[in-house]
């Protein structure tokens, strides 16, 4: 039995693509928490051993090999810094953030070049547009999400990634360009629709709509170098972002789970890019939100300025 566990665990990790979304959404949960079946493994080797059984070890090798292939990468010490970099964190703010202040002295506290948030509201954003001025003086604002930068930004606007069926007023996006350093580069920061688990299964066609739209927004985007922050509300192995992952690149190196604030079981506040390489992502201590704010190096490739 604990055998046959083991090929079910290696089989679930490298083809989690063949799990169907038809009922439930079953492929995008399992998805969401790929990463934990490394636990499972843990479990089954702590019982092989207690049961004495050669047969069970040996096929343990089999989801190891395929958790170390899909995951051991993101273990590795990230690359020295360069001289292209640029450092940014993605922060999910909450809307109900008794300290802003304090949330904002903390981003900036870890010195990156972009800060992206969500879930912005007033009157707490005349706090951080207050708190932030002095070190990020430029920054844009759209609906409840805004940018903040030590660059000059242009070309701000806000983008349409609402999913059909909501009809209150909703805007979660922007793209604005920044002026590096290193030349020009086009910032997505975005806010999907959260998921819902219910006795029916995982709850995503909205999410996945807008990741869609905004998919279809950054392949029209003219800009050589893009660099997409966000609370994607998915994993980068949920297929449901497959519109993102399939034209961004993701971390290297970094688990940097982000959620829950109080016991993190996965990274949804994303960072990716396009002609660039996001070398690592990390997690920044707590802050008032029941997010963890999530900092990422930037490697640029040569950009036209």
């Amino acid at each position: 039995m604990l055998a046959g566990l083991a090929v079910l665990t290696a089989g679930s990790l490298v083809f989690h693509r063949a799990v169907p979304n038809s009922v439930g959404r079953l492929g995008s949960l399992l998805e969401a928490f790929l990463t934990w079946l490394g636990l499972v493994v843990v479990v089954l080797f702590a019982l092989a051993l207690l049961r004495r059984s050669a047969v069970a070890l040996v096929a343990l090798l089999l989801p190891v090999a395929a958790w170390t292939y899909l995951f051991g990468g993101l273990l590795l010490p990230g690359a020295a810094p360069g001289a292209r970099q640029l450092v940014v964190v993605q922060h999910n703010v909450s809307d109900e953030n008794a300290d802003p202040a304090g949330t904002a002295r903390a981003l900036a506290d870890a010195g990156p070049d972009l800060i992206a948030l969500e879930e912005l509201v007033p009157p707490a954003l005349a706090v951080y547009e207050r708190t932030l001025a002095a070190a990020y003086p430029y920054h844009e604002v759209r609906g409840t999400v805004g940018l903040w930068s030590r660059h000059p930004l242009t070309g701000a606007r806000a983008l349409d990634i609402k999913p059909r069926g909501i009809t209150e007023p909703w805007n979660r996006g922007l793209r604005a360009e920044v002026h590096t350093p290193h030349g020009r580069v086009a910032v997505y920061v975005a806010h999907l629709p959260s998921l819902r688990v219910r006795a029916s299964g995982l709850v995503s066609a909205r999410r996945d709509e807008s990741a869609r739209l905004l998919g279809e927004a950054v392949a029209a985007e003219e800009l050589r170098t893009v660099i997409l922050l966000g609370d994607l509300n998915g994993t980068v192995e949920d297929r449901g972002l497959a519109p993102l992952t399939s034209r961004l690149n993701v971390a290297e190196r970094g688990f940097a789970l982000s959620f829950p604030a109080a016991f993190p079981l996965a990274r949804i506040d994303q960072v990716m890019a396009r002609s660039a390489t996001v070398t690592d992502i990390r997690t920044l201590p707590t802050t008032g939100s029941d997010h963890l704010p999530v900092a990422a190096r930037i490697t640029l490739s040569a950009v036209r300025r």
